[in-house]
């Protein structure tokens, strides 16, 4: 009965995580099996966002915009390849879920989609004449690590109990985790990397997780919450 109440709490608790990360195979699946072309239109170039940004400036501002802007969001559900989606939604498992676990499953939803829109715009920033379209979650799964680094620098957390990992680890050990691999992409910034690797989504994510969750977030967000 135990065994019983803990994984029915986990369904209820993770609920909308859970849908989240079946959807996002599902659209993979979509991609994989549809028209080759059909998801283009959903990812992020950067100088058509810079275009309409422009346009936007000026006044001008065309229906062809809106759907520019949407692409900030809409790149974050989709995926190149079965290794892309599947270590994303890993990572997303594990830091999302801490997340829920701390404040909530509406603070995971937005800081979802913020950090999927900071992540888009960073992109778009570095490099605002770059055609090449941008896709995966990736920005938003370094926002969660960057959300969880700033709860655990303002709070007393538990340790929490990551899987794969056979015993639960103190809150700055996960949380230097993401710091490693934000620090990897500051470095792969700097020295010009070119290796198709959107690291200016991953940095915006990660600091936009990281100002909700230290400068944005109410003091009492979620310490009063029963899951």
């Amino acid at each position: 009965m135990d065994h019983y109440h803990r994984r029915s709490t986990l369904i209820r608790e993770q609920g909308p995580l859970l849908l989240l990360i079946g959807l996002m195979f599902i659209i993979w699946i979509t991609q994989t099996l549809g028209p080759a072309d059909w998801a283009d239109s959903f990812m992020v170039v950067p100088a058509n966002i810079a275009e309409s940004w422009r346009h936007l400036r000026s006044g001008h501002i065309a229906p062809g915009d809106f759907s520019h802007f949407g692409t900030l969001l809409s790149y974050a559900f989709l995926h190149s390849d079965i290794t892309h989606v599947g270590f994303n939604m890993l990572y997303l498992w594990i830091f999302a879920a801490l997340i829920v676990e701390h404040l909530g499953q509406g603070w995971f939803i937005l800081i979802f989609i913020l950090t999927a829109i900071g992540g888009g715009i960073a992109h778009a920033l570095l490099g605002p004449t770059d055609i090449i379209p941008m896709l995966g979650a990736s920005g938003a799964v370094m926002g969660f690590e960057g959300a969880y680094l700033g709860l655990a620098l303002s709070r007393q957390l538990p340790d929490p109990h990551v899987w794969p990992m056979s015993h639960p680890i103190p809150p700055m050990q996960l949380a230097a985790l993401a710091v490693v691999g934000a620090l990897f992409d500051f470095h792969d910034i700097l020295i010009g990397q070119a290796d198709f690797i959107a690291h200016g989504a991953h940095i915006g994510g990660f600091i936009t997780g990281l100002f909700i969750t230290s400068i944005a977030l109410p003091a009492s967000a979620g310490r009063h919450t029963n899951y």
